[in-house]
This record gives C-alpha cells, structure tokens and sequence, in this order.
C-alpha cells in the first residue's frame, strides 16, 4: 500500500489543472512579455507628450578667438548662457499628439488582453486535445491487456496443438498493430506535451481534470483584437488633426539670460558687455508647401478606412464563429449521447463474444471484430466529451469572455 501511495503521488502533486496553467502563461508567456513591454513603452510616449507642455531650459556656451582680430571686437570671447522657453500657442498640435498616444495606449493595452486570450484558447484546445489522445492510449493499453491474455491462451493450445497456426498468427498481428498504435498516440501526447509546455512557459507532466461551466448566454462583448482597432483607429484621427495644427500660427517666448569674459583685449579691441538678458516672441505660420500636409492628411485617411474595413470584418467574424460555437455545442451534446449508446453496447457485445470465444463457440475473427469496436467506442466517447469542453471554451471565447473565469477545477 506504502508503496502504491509513493508511486501516486507525484502525480496528484505535479498534475495541472487548466485554470492554473491559464494564470501561469498569462504570466510567463513570451508573447504576452512581448506584448506587455509594447505596452509599456506606449505608456512611456504619453509621458512624454505630457512633458511637451512644461517649459524647457537649456545651457551652453561658446569660446571664441579672432585671428586676425576684428576691430571692435576682442580677440578671445567666453560666454555662458540659459534659455527658458514655453510655446504660447501650437494649433493644438500638442493636444491632438497627447490624444493620439493616448489612444495608442488604449490600443496596446487590448492587445495585452487579446494575446492572453489568444494564449488561453490555444492553450485550452491543446489541454484537451491531450485527453483526448490520453483517452484513446487508455482504451488501447486495455485492448493491449485483453490481446495479450487472449494471445498466451492461443499459444498454449497451440503448443498442446489445440489451436492452429493461423489462430496465432491473427491474435499476433492484432497485438503488434495495437502495440503500433500505442507507440503512436504516446508520440502525440509527447509532442502535444511539448508544444503545450512551450505556450504555458513551463513543463507539463500531468495534466488534471477540468471542465467549463456550461452557462450558455447569448450577450457578446467586443473582443479586445476589435478595441484595439478601435482605439487605433482613433489615434489615427487625432494625429490627423496634429497634421492641421501646422497651418495655425505658431507663437513662442524665449528668454535668454548670456554672461561674457574677455581676453586679449586692447583699444581698437575692446571688451564687450558682460551680461546681457534676450526676451523674445517669435510667430511662425505656413503659407505654402506645396500641398505636403494636405498629401499626409490624405495618407492618414486612407489609413483609417482600411482600419474601418478590418473592424467590419472583425466585427462580423466574431458573430459568425460565436454562432458556430453554440451550434458546435448543440452538436456536441448529441455526440456524447450516440457515443456514450455505442459505447455502452460495444462493451455488453464484447463481454458476451469474449465469453463465447474463451468456450470456443466463435473464432478470432469475431472476437477481434467486438474488440476493435469496444476500443473505438472508449476513444470515440471519451473524445466527444472533451471536444464538448473545447466548444464550450471557444462558445466564451468569442463570446469575448475571459475563459478562466468559466472554469470548474
């Protein structure tokens, strides 16, 4: 018993629930870090939009030496300035920029949100796609026990020459098919294993039970890939109207604040002020350019419509495959029901063919016929269950939902 316990455990301690390894990618995924640092960089560009209204101060300084001294002028010159300067009117460029990154803001931050979703879907038709193939393994490392049984008995009777060559031979190639098909599925479990690993952001040995909850409701929600375009398509009229701020007048104050040092210095040479203090408002207005802007204002608009046009599409998609999920669940509800009957009644005409082979009424033929069934049948119902858990997860996920939200763990 002892030993029974040590064996299983590992399994109950290492075995991952969808839910838990929902929350894991979403945290560790590379494609979410990705996303996530975009998203972090737009926010960083709304700071700096902010930052253009504040007034800025810069520093310098200059040296100069005349060779050959101009008269009038000293031979060596040093100077050290700061400069204050605040634009007092723009054409609301600033505004319509602030608005812009504002929105591009948005647009990354659906983004985050829909590849999280995007990972979840993946991940959770991967999770169950996995039971589905442990299913079918499951009902041939059955088959494989009941071949195995029936094959020992076959070669006893032959050896006691009971039993002919062609009985064995049957039995030998329906096991060493079923050993084929074993090392098949276990080939897929390890690759969808791997693959699944990959998207979580970890190794996955065992996975648990799982299970959506079936609250069927018809109500959508935009789905963030949508928002995002949304919000994108926003930022691209607000830098439109950045785009027509240049033809507004432009007014800026400066102030500078210069100190000067002389050297090299004499009559025709002189030193010159030592300090001088410099306000001045300067106005800029474009008159011509040849239609530059009217040329970008147009490029900014075509780009709008195309993103018009993906929103459309996208809008119509999500419909079209929400409504198919919940015909996907419909149908699926009557899978199980047929494969469930089928099943029930592969296992009651294998256990009497079983019996009646083991007394010698029928022969190998029959009694592999009812077992091929019998294994079908498991894998077909147990694969009907899990497909209904995948229309489930795809019925909440274009139904713009949050997956993890619906699942029973």
């Amino acid at each position: 018993m002892l030993k029974f316990i040590v064996l299983v455990l590992p399994v109950f301690i290492y075995a991952e629930g969808l839910k838990s390894l929902l929350d894991y990618a979403h945290q560790n995924n590379q494609l979410v870090s990705s996303k996530e640092l975009t998203q972090q960089s737009k926010l960083r560009e709304v700071d700096s939009k902010k930052s253009a209204y504040y007034p800025t101060v810069d520093v310098g300084g200059f040296y100069q030496n005349l060779n050959e001294k101009t008269t009038g002028l000293a031979g060596d010159t040093y100077s050290g300035f700061a400069k204050v300067g605040v634009d007092l009117y723009d054409g609301g460029s600033k505004s319509a920029l602030l608005k812009q990154k504002r929105d591009e803001y948005k647009a990354s931050s659906h983004d985050v949100s829909d590849m999280k979703k995007s990972i979840s879907l993946s991940v959770m038709q991967n999770f169950f796609g996995i039971k589905s193939l442990e299913a079918t393994l499951s009902s041939r490392e059955e088959a494989h026990k009941s071949l195995k049984a029936q094959l020992d008995r076959m070669n006893a009777f032959y050896d006691a020459a009971l039993a002919t060559k062609d009985d064995v031979d049957r039995l030998q190639a329906a096991y060493d098919t079923n050993v084929y098909e074993m090392e098949s599925v276990k080939l897929q479990i390890l690759s969808s294993k791997l693959n699944l690993s990959l998207q979580v952001g970890k190794k996955i040995t065992s996975l648990d039970k799982s299970s959506f909850n079936e609250n069927i409701e018809n109500n959508l929600e935009v789905m963030d890939a949508i928002q995002s375009l949304e919000y994108s398509k926003q930022a691209l009229h607000n830098y439109s109207e950045s785009i027509d701020s240049a033809y507004y007048p432009q007014i800026r104050l400066e102030d500078t604040y210069s100190l000067y040092s002389y050297s090299d210095t004499d009559t025709f040479h002189p030193k010159g002020v030592d300090n001088q203090n410099k306000l001045m408002v300067s106005l800029n207005l474009r008159l011509y350019d040849n239609a530059t802007l009217k040329s970008s204002k147009q490029a900014v608009a075509i780009s709008s419509q195309a993103l018009s046009a993906q929103i459309e599409y996208k809008t119509l998609e999500q419909e079209m495959l929400h409504e198919l999920a919940l015909a996907r669940i419909n149908t699926n509800k009557i899978k199980i029901k047929s494969a469930l009957s089928a099943l029930e009644a592969a296992k009651s005409a294998f256990h009497t063919i079983e019996q009646k082979y083991t007394a010698g009424i029928v022969d190998n033929v029959a009694y592999l016929d009812a077992l091929t069934s019998k294994t079908s049948a498991m894998s077909l119902y147990e694969t009907s269950l899990n497909d209904a858990q995948i229309a489930y997860g795809q019925y909440y996920y274009y139904a713009g939902k949050n997956l993890e939200e619906f699942i029973n763990d």
